[in-house]
């Protein structure tokens, strides 16, 4: 049951060192007022995908369709949410000359989980990602796994094999590699509601959600599309050892059941779920069907801990 008590965000800002460089990135929280009052459910990190910013997909505000804002939806639960956008993207800075590749995702939610494990309390999270976010968040689990409650991978791909979207993807890969960022406008980020399967999602939310991304950014970095195109596997299943649900769309077009299914089997804790979500395509939040998304997310996030293992 969705907790009563509005919902506020807040503004933070975290600091990246890389080199000589301190790299500023943004980071957005929403929680109920009363969140003091409220039985807490645990803090959820969410990592947003290659084209995205972080609130165009997480809190995404429209009259009338309260489910469009995730964080919204998992703060009335009792979650303590936040978002971030990666270096390169939205509000975070843009100066380097990098392309924002998977590794340097990962080491961005490294900045972003000390932050938040300093200012909440909280020993661990709840971490989810979606598309190149997913393959940020497992890079960033392998790597950190004292700070991973429960790992949530939707739209993910390991290996690229049998996906016909990054088959495209490798035919412009001179032009990724020739540039750090590659532009973007309102047509392509339709053509990811509507490549996979259309009839998927809600074309009147997409154009909202259009308007959201293209306020933050008119250009992407490259370095996800490099990764998923020609340098995949990015992490090691063996090495990803908290518990983990796998999300897979039905109509996605980026990894094949078989690339993930061989990728779940190779996951060493036995908490763990492979999940085909039906009617979706690529991006799960923003289909038609968002709702079995929430539940299938809130179902593991509140799934309790096993108490007997054999280990």
């Amino acid at each position: 049951m969705r907790a009563p008590g509005e919902i506020v965000g807040t503004e933070h800002w975290g600091v990246k060192h890389a080199g000589s460089d301190n790299v500023r990135l943004f980071m957005w929280r929403k929680q109920l007022r009363a969140q003091r009052n409220t039985p807490r459910r645990g803090t959820i990190l969410f990592v947003h995908g290659s084209s995205v910013s972080s609130t165009p997909v997480f809190d995404l505000q429209i009259p009338g369709r309260p489910g469009s804002s995730t964080m919204d939806w998992f703060a009335r639960l009792g979650y303590d949410t936040w978002c971030f956008d990666c270096e390169g993207y939205g509000r975070s800075d843009k100066s380097r000359p990098v392309n924002a590749d998977v590794a340097m995702g990962a080491d961005d939610i490294e900045v972003v989980s000390e932050y938040i494990i300093k200012t909440t309390g909280t020993p661990k999270m709840m971490l989810y990602g979606s598309s190149s976010g997913a393959l940020r968040a497992a890079l960033f689990a392998q790597r950190h796994p004292e700070r991973v409650q429960r790992l949530a991978l939707d739209a993910m791909v390991w290996t690229g094999e049998g996906s016909p979207t990054l088959a495209e993807r490798k035919k412009k890969i001179a032009a990724y590699r020739a540039s750090n960022r590659r532009p973007i406008d309102r047509d392509m980020i339709r053509s990811i509601f509507t490549r996979d399967h259309p009839g998927t999602s809600d074309l009147t939310m997409v154009e909202t959600f259009a308007d959201a991304v293209l306020a933050l950014d008119t250009s992407m970095p490259t370095g996800t599309y490099i990764d998923m195109s020609v340098n995949l596997p990015v992490c090691d299943p063996e090495k990803i050892t908290v518990p983990t649900l796998i999300m897979r769309g039905q109509y996605d077009g980026i990894a094949s059941f078989r690339d993930l299914s061989n990728f779940f089997e190779k996951l060493p804790n036995g908490d763990k779920q492979f999940i085909v979500m039906p009617g979706i395509a690529h991006t799960s939040t923003r289909s038609k069907n968002y709702q079995l998304v929430y539940h299938l997310l809130e179902g593991y996030f509140s799934q309790p801990a096993p108490v007997y293992t054999g280990a």
